[in-house]
């Protein structure tokens, strides 16, 4: 996206507003590792992201959501009207809000399935309405801006959350939460914990009634999402850090350098290094 081509609507560098009204081809190539949790919403166009360095194509009006540490470009793009929020945690707190929203695991911090959520045109108009709403508020320095400015961004995060639970596959609230609550304690655990056994006891069910459960849903084996988990933060380490392999190795919880590199080349067929020196070329 051409910097000139977008008007940004700020509070406190903590909350932003993003307006992007043009027809324009783009690409950017070198990826970028984000700060903040990121809301786009590309309401006409179509392209080709990478997120976690996995490609997804897109067409017409639809809406994909980025967390802190994940890896974002753009293969290519033609928008014509598209918006972006990013918001940081001292502004609104998705973990805090988590049993009012639930957006957590299910929009942010889910690197497990596809990160888009398509809209319909009566959401559409909803969305519309609350964006209106945010931009007056943004233009607006009366008592109790951030009030406001956070109740508009927690509506369309709510609304986000409707959409992808009546517009997409979903499990039932049951198997939904057992998922939900596995993915999360996977993202929050996997450079400590490797084995499915530390995660199905935290959880309450056997290993073996886990792994059951996700197959029984068409999920993946919890033993693979722990591997990709970490193969993911390795991935990361070793294009946006300056640490060694022993180093990065040690930080996801190798303490034998030499496995970790099997580990990783059993899952990519790149060694640590290789892939280093591969996609940073």
């Amino acid at each position: 996206m051409a910097i000139q081509d977008i008007k940004t609507y700020s509070f406190k560098d903590i909350f932003t507003l993003s307006v992007v009204d043009f027809d324009k081809a783009c690409i950017v190539h070198k990826p970028e590792q984000i700060d903040a949790y990121s809301i786009y919403w590309i309401k006409e166009g179509n392209g080709t992201y990478n997120i976690d360095f996995e490609s997804y194509a897109f067409q017409d009006s639809v809406l994909f959501f980025l967390s802190p540490g994940q890896v974002f470009n753009v293969a290519s793009e033609k928008i014509k009207e598209a918006y972006k929020i990013t918001f940081v945690r001292d502004f609104y707190c998705i973990q805090t809000h988590d049993k009012e929203v639930a957006c957590n695991g299910v929009l942010f911090n889910n690197v497990y399935e596809t990160p888009f959520v398509k809209p319909t045109e009566n959401d559409i108009v909803k969305l519309d309405f609350i964006l209106e709403s945010l931009i007056d508020e943004f233009k607006n320095t009366e008592t109790a801006q951030y009030d406001m400015l956070q109740s508009y961004l927690k509506q369309f995060i709510i609304h986000a959350v409707r959409i992808k639970k009546e517009h997409h596959i979903l499990k039932d609230d049951q198997e939904t939460k057992l998922f939900k609550d596995f993915s999360l304690l996977v993202d929050q655990n996997y450079k400590t914990l490797h084995s499915v056994t530390a995660y199905a006891t935290r959880l309450g069910v056997s290993p073996k009634s886990l792994t059951k459960h996700f197959q029984k849903n068409g999920l993946q084996s919890p033993s693979d999402i722990i591997k990709n988990r970490i193969i993911l933060e390795a991935k990361r380490q070793l294009i946006y850090s300056n640490e060694s392999v022993k180093q990065i190795a040690y930080d996801l919880g190798f303490n034998d350098a030499a496995y970790f590199t099997r580990f990783f080349k059993k899952s990519t067929s790149n060694s640590p290094l290789k892939y280093k020196k591969d996609t940073k070329n």
